[in-house]
């Protein structure tokens, strides 16, 4: 039986298990029982989720967020979506048909080898070998996540099985494809959906030094609230590299705002856009300020699965924010106020659907 090994363990987070379930743990205990207007927490049907995937010093706290909200009464199986930071695809990728288990420091996760050969069957989805699995970390980072709370919620014997899926650099024909696909799944109150994303990716390094001019509408607080104040997203402009012959010949940094809040203005934009459940407007938003939020094709495909859903269902779970995602918290790993430094940015959420 082949296995995927933690590959990422004892770099990106601890390979230590019982360090690593207290440090999971601590993080989840951190998260309110309720937040703004969202109460309680867990919330009743939360099936699907957005949580980050960078090393746990950066984001676990913020993926906490997201995963205190998964409501798991029903969860037979679980979805997760994850974007390729390294292998080129331009569709989906299933894992090989021989692999079994995907190991985690706090045990096994097994995958849902019936539910992954009924999707193969549609001739739709690329291979990801082995290899190229335990290079990419988007998924790999939710599995000690995962096991942590369907250990405490299943017999560790009996855990709901896992069905990971790479999404590529998808059009947005691709993402309606393959939102159609999942979205009976989606329909399912036993499947459990985890889409993995980081935010906005700024500086030099990223190549992405959008900034937004100040307005009303930028932000630091560290939960996303839906206004209407991002009309002006696409007015920005591309913050040039230093000079290195003298400080006296290089612009000064802008103040007007600070850096981290245009960051938080354009990161909020997306997550406005997200929060309508309307994937156009999404889409939309990217392409205006081309942020760079890693994980948008598998947000994408999940977009636009709820929207096939919801239409099924009919529009009147529009005014219970039904099929549509929620974000409890947002973070960046720094406050950017120079145009040689860098930051990513981390958000969660949740739908119920």
């Amino acid at each position: 039986m082949t296995t995927r090994e933690a590959s990422h363990a004892g770099s990106w987070y601890t390979d230590n298990g019982p360090t690593l379930s207290k440090q999971l743990q601590s993080w989840l205990d951190a998260v309110p029982t309720s937040i703004e207007d969202i109460s309680p927490i867990p919330q009743p049907g939360a099936r699907i989720i957005i949580a980050p995937h960078a090393g746990y010093s950066y984001s676990g706290p913020a993926a906490a967020y997201a995963y205190k909200c998964l409501d798991l009464s029903k969860c037979k199986r679980i979805f997760l979506l994850g974007p390729s930071h390294h292998l080129y695809l331009p569709t989906l990728a299933l894992p090989e048909a021989t692999l079994k288990t995907y190991s985690t420091p706090l045990g096994p996760l097994p995958l849902d080898t019936t539910t992954l050969s009924t999707l193969r069957s549609t001739n739709l989805f690329s291979t990801l070998d082995l290899d190229a699995d335990e290079a990419e970390h988007s998924l790999e980072m939710h599995f000690p996540y995962i096991h942590h709370l369907l250990s405490h919620s299943h017999p560790s014997s009996n855990l709901p099985p896992l069905v990971p899926i790479l999404v590529g650099s998808t059009t947005p024909s691709t993402e309606r494809r393959f939102g159609t696909l999942l979205a009976p799944h989606l329909a399912d109150d036993r499947n459990i959906f985890i889409v993995s994303s980081d935010f906005c990716h700024w500086g030099l390094r990223f190549n992405y030094t959008y900034y937004l001019p100040s307005s009303s509408s930028s932000s630091s607080s560290t939960t996303a609230t839906t206004t209407n104040n991002n009309n002006n997203i696409a007015s920005g402009i591309s913050l040039p590299k230093p000079t290195r012959k003298s400080s006296s010949s290089s612009p000064a940094p802008p103040t007007n705002p600070p850096i981290h809040q245009s960051i938080a203005r354009i990161d909020k934009a997306c997550i406005e856009a997200i929060e309508t459940g309307d994937h156009d407007a999404f889409l939309k938003v990217l392409l205006e300020t081309g942020n760079t939020v890693c994980g948008r094709h598998p947000i994408g495909v999940v977009m636009a699965g709820m929207e096939v859903v919801r239409r099924e269902r009919g529009e009147g779970e529009k005014e219970e924010g039904r099929g549509r995602f929620k974000f409890v918290r947002y973070e960046r790993s720094s406050d950017v106020r120079n145009v040689g430094e860098s930051s990513v940015s981390y958000a969660s959420a949740f739908a119920v659907l």
